[in-house]
């Protein structure tokens, strides 16, 4: 990653081919967003992750992109933006559009549009202490180690499925936003081979 305009470049050309999959125009559900940032500090893509606190009615003490509820008018983009900057202080005309990933569907009937934006390495965070207990920056290199992911059995109502699990030191990354990483790291060319995958 050498200058900032190289790997915005790259990064937007490899989100917009092939075009995000979008959830079908009939299907119901809330909208929401959340912001996937990026920044790259000493030649390493790196991204930004919230948890969230123990006190909230839902996904209480996960690990998630900062996001939420998009409000009537909105963009997704719009949304993801402003949510960003209620929760961790990101300032809206410094986050540089890069693209979007496939649009997801929650259990809880959310549909999810990840929004992928450049923000500046130096970035400082203004926590909203309510909803986000940490913010923590992450870089992709080590998303992308197989030794740290792990593809977990598991049941959900009644039915065997594979959870992927992202360890971060002491931290579990998995659901929704294992999903978006998943993605990510897979639009990105950063995927390890599922067979390195325990």
């Amino acid at each position: 990653m050498s200058s900032p305009e190289s790997w915005i470049t790259e990064i937007r050309a490899r989100l917009a081919a092939p075009a995000p999959a979008e959830l079908g125009k009939g299907r119901g559900g809330k909208r929401a967003a959340v912001l996937v940032p990026l920044y790259v500090d000493a030649g390493e893509l790196w991204t930004v992750l919230t948890r969230r606190t123990e006190d909230l009615p839902t996904h209480k003490n996960q690990i998630a992109f900062p996001g939420g509820r998009a409000e009537q008018g909105e963009s997704p983009w719009e949304t993801a933006v402003r949510e960003a900057q209620e929760e961790v202080g990101f300032v809206p005309q410094t986050v540089v559009r890069l693209g979007s990933l496939d649009e997801l569907e929650t259990p809880s009937g959310f549909r999810i549009v990840p929004c992928v934006g450049a923000v500046p390495a130096g970035f400082v965070t203004r926590i909203q202490e309510a909803e986000i207990a940490e913010v923590f920056r992450v870089p992709l290199t080590a998303l992308a180690n197989p030794q740290l992911i792990e593809d977990r059995a598991v049941k959900i109502d009644g039915q065997e499925r594979m959870l992927r699990v992202y360890h971060v030191g002491s931290r579990q990354i998995w659901g929704l936003t294992a999903r978006i990483i998943q993605t990510l790291l897979e639009r990105l060319g950063l995927a390890p081979p599922p067979e390195s995958i325990h």
